[in-house]
């Protein structure tokens, strides 16, 4: 399917060194408001104190939501578990106000909504817990870039490897300042958003690495940069169609999600837009730079024939 036919080869790596340092001086950025700034991290990752409650018909979300804000409590997380009747709410920690204290006035004003509420559970859950989260969060991230770059080592060649993990910490790095710098909360579904960006960034690439594989195969008198340029241009109509498919999809869940998919859809929208950057104006200026070459991708061998066969010793 192609609805965007490109018929000239648009000329992206004559401007990539413009790119790229607009990529650099982006990337610094994020990278200065994530040592300034910090993130702001959820209850998930401080500790604070959690609590289950139970009511007799399914639970409005938002509106259990909308009466513990009026506590003051600004990082609240509401969510069902288990059923629709069955509620957990996670209360970030306040100074000068025990676990105990926080579930009572927290279950005093739902019961003010609906008497019928009952509370299972309450505990005080300390920020080792959410040391150890963002310990494991951190090497997920690392295996997974681990991975990315083992499999395009193989699948391609280790300056496709290379580019491809740069340009993919490119997005990531860049996510994490857009909430550094806008203080938007941290909690462990962006960071499955972030971890979902780098397999969608890195998925980009490979589409992209795999056309300029083919190029280089088909077009012989081509230089580097011209087969780069047309394998971009070819891939084109493809990448409009899916990340407006997949946009249009992670958008619905922004607008229409609720507060807890608002930053998880944003981290995947902030994603998307620079994981197509990325893939384009990082991952294969980055490889062209690098050195990538026909010989690199299309191995030639010389056939053993009959010496006195005419295209005995020709290129297959």
């Amino acid at each position: 399917m192609e609805f965007f036919r490109i018929k000239k080869d648009i000329p992206f790596m004559k401007y990539a060194l413009v790119f790229n340092a607009i990529s650099f001086i982006t990337f610094a950025l994020a990278v200065f408001f994530l040592f300034s700034r910090g993130l702001h991290l959820s209850v998930e990752f401080t500790g604070g104190t959690v609590m289950e409650v139970a009511y007799t018909q399914p639970a409005d979300i938002g509106k259990v939501r909308e009466s513990i804000s009026k506590l003051g409590y600004a990082d609240v997380i509401v969510q069902n578990f288990g059923t629709s009747r069955d509620v957990m709410i996670r209360l970030p920690v306040q100074k000068g106000v025990t676990s105990a204290q926080q579930s009572e006035q927290v279950l005093t004003a739902l019961k003010a909504e609906d008497a019928e509420v009952t509370l299972r559970r309450t505990e005080f859950v300390g920020p080792q817990v959410g040391d150890e989260l963002m310990h494991n969060g951190l090497m997920a991230l690392g295996f997974v870039v681990l991975g990315i770059v083992i499999y395009l080592a193989f699948r391609f060649e280790w300056k496709f490897g290379v580019a491809a993990i740069i340009a993919n910490l490119h997005d990531v790095i860049i996510i994490l300042g857009f909430f550094a710098f806008f203080q938007w909360e941290f909690s462990l579904s962006v960071l499955a958003g972030v971890l979902a960006v780098l397999g969608y960034s890195v998925n980009e690439s490979v589409v992209i690495f795999d056309r300029i594989r083919e190029a280089f195969r088909k077009f012989r008198k081509l230089n580097t940069h011209e087969v780069i340029d047309h394998a971009i241009t070819s891939t084109m109509s493809r990448t409009i169609i899916t990340h407006a498919s997949t946009e249009a999809m992670v958008l619905s869940m922004f607008f229409f999600g609720g507060p807890s998919l608002h930053y998880f859809a944003l981290a995947l929208t902030i994603g998307i837009l620079f994981g197509i950057y990325s893939s384009v104006f990082v991952a294969a200026a980055i490889a062209m730079w690098l050195g990538v070459k026909r010989e690199d991708l299309v191995k030639s061998t010389k056939a053993a024939q009959d010496p006195n066969d005419p295209n005995a010793g020709a290129v297959v």
